[in-house]
């Protein structure tokens, strides 16, 4: 394949993958039936002001305006510059987490007896005695006890969790908060207690889904004074955040426009070039053909005779043109040889005969003809070959030679 027309044709693969709406242009009907019949999926029609653009309006409108937005805009970054986040300045106290082990949670498959709820009841109190008087140690340990002898209770799972807040150990609160949640999912103190631990421990986005859900449950102040330290950071947050996803969003699109304005540039260069070469050729023939005569024969004779032919065969033909060709030329036939030679030699049968045309394509044939070219006296053995023979005796009829 002509490698300029293999590059215009890779150029426009990468600008339908840039710009899809390429395909929408009515001419390149043909092309998406073709891909759909592979199974592709053609996005739909791009119109404009109740109309279709042409393919070729589109391309140059769309590569115009790519150009004045990069002209716009003077700072873009390079493509390699990568975009850095700035810190964000939250306020609010944090803890770091605890890794104690796992505190001891209560087996869901016992069967849970009115004794045991009595005893769960009586540790309870226990535990809320040794709170009042900030023994957050012992609280725990009958607390603890509380939920081994009903560990289907929320109530106690929750207490706890309130208890490990205030000892500062949000990781061992929030485990009793999710097993206060997974007995009751509208536990309001199991989400205040998870709220609290997840903004100790600057988890501020979620902190405040579980607290703004328990504020909705069974509001209280604590919950209110706790959201009015974590809502500020939740915006801060959400700002930072939409702030980046738009630059990287807006980088994002200057890469695609550079991506399509280079696609673009190089199509058009292409085209410029095949453009050029098929019209610049020397000789002026149709069809572009060096030297004037077609299928690319230099110096005028078909299959590249070289050098043309210097006063007819050398040697003469046998049964053919002794001693040269009738008035015969010298240096063969640049730009071609319209309308005839001297001695009535008339190129023109040759370059309008089909068959002699096609048979200087056949590379067989033309090293034959080249080889009687050397030597005359191969001629013979050439005569039984069938695609030869009736080559050579063709032009002889058409040279005015012997029939």
């Amino acid at each position: 394949m002509d490698p300029s027309k293999l590059n215009q044709l890779k150029q426009f693969v990468e600008l339908c993958k840039s710009d899809p709406a390429v395909l929408s242009d009515p001419t390149l009907s043909f092309f998406r039936d073709y891909l759909e019949s592979l199974g592709a999926k053609i996005p739909p029609c791009a119109c404009e002001h109740g109309h279709t653009k042409s393919k070729s309006s589109a391309v140059d409108e769309e590569y115009e305006d790519m150009k004045d937005d990069h002209a716009r805009e003077p700072d873009v970054p390079d493509e390699e510059d990568e975009i850095i986040e700035s810190d964000i300045e939250l306020e609010g106290d944090t803890v770091e987490p605890d890794n104690d082990p796992p505190q001891k949670m209560g087996d869901s498959s016992v069967e849970v007896t009115d004794e045991n709820r009595e005893a769960a009841q009586e540790a309870k109190a226990k535990a809320m005695e040794a709170m009042s008087e900030d023994k957050l140690d012992e609280a725990i340990e009958h607390l603890t006890d509380a939920i081994l002898l009903n560990p289907a209770s929320a109530i106690m799972y929750a207490t706890r969790a309130t208890v490990y807040v205030k000892m500062k150990k949000p990781n061992a609160a929030i485990r009793d908060a999710n097993a206060a949640l997974e007995i009751n999912p509208d536990s309001a103190k199991g989400y205040k207690s998870r709220g609290i631990a997840r903004a100790m421990l600057g988890q501020w986005e979620d902190a405040a889904k579980d607290l703004h859900l328990a504020s909705r449950l069974d509001y209280d102040d604590e919950i209110n004074a706790v959201l009015k330290k974590v809502d500020p950071n939740v915006h801060k947050i959400e700002e930072h955040r939409r702030k980046y996803d738009r630059l990287r969003k807006e980088r994002g699109e200057r890469e695609r426009q550079r991506r399509r304005a280079t696609a673009q540039a190089e199509y058009e260069k292409a085209k410029k070039q095949e453009e050029s070469s098929s019209s610049g050729r020397p000789g002026g023939m149709p069809g572009g053909f060096p030297g004037g005569m077609p299928g690319g024969f230099p110096g005028g004779m078909p299959g590249g005779f070289p050098g043309g032919m210097p006063g007819g065969f050398p040697g003469g033909m046998p049964g053919g043109f002794p001693g040269g060709m009738p008035g015969g030329t010298t240096g063969g036939f640049p730009g071609g040889m319209p309308g005839g030679t001297p001695g009535n030699v008339d190129f023109s049968k040759i370059l309008n005969d089909p068959e002699l045309m096609t048979a200087f394509s056949d590379p067989e044939v033309m090293a034959a003809l080249q080889d009687v070219m050397k030597n005359p006296a191969n001629l013979a053995k050439h005569q039984s070959n069938p695609k030869v023979a009736p080559v050579i005796a063709k032009m002889m009829n058409k040279f005015g030679g012997p029939k």
